[in-house]
């Protein structure tokens, strides 16, 4: 779970204006800061499979939005891509 000043951290680079908090930008960076956080718990906890569902799930969620912003706007899907670091 991210705190709230870490979700502020990871919203501010990607938000379209100051309030913006449901952009696809915004949602996928989110996810994808969860993406890594969870990634790393369960390299340590290997046989924890209700995490890895939820893991799966944000993934598919994560590639949904990008799929979405990738038929809206392809500048913008590629800048964000760029941003987090995502192969795709």
């Amino acid at each position: 779970m991210l705190t709230k000043e870490a979700k502020e951290g990871v919203m501010s680079p990607h938000r379209r204006h100051d309030t913006d908090t449901g952009s696809p930008q915004v949602q996928v960076a989110i996810l994808t800061e969860r993406i890594n956080t969870l990634t790393e718990h369960l390299k340590t906890h290997k046989k924890d499979h209700h995490s890895r569902r939820g893991l799966l799930r944000m993934v598919g969620r994560r590639r949904r939005l990008l799929s979405y912003l990738a038929k809206k706007d392809v500048n913008e899907y590629r800048e964000l891509t760029k941003s987090l670091g995502l192969r795709r």
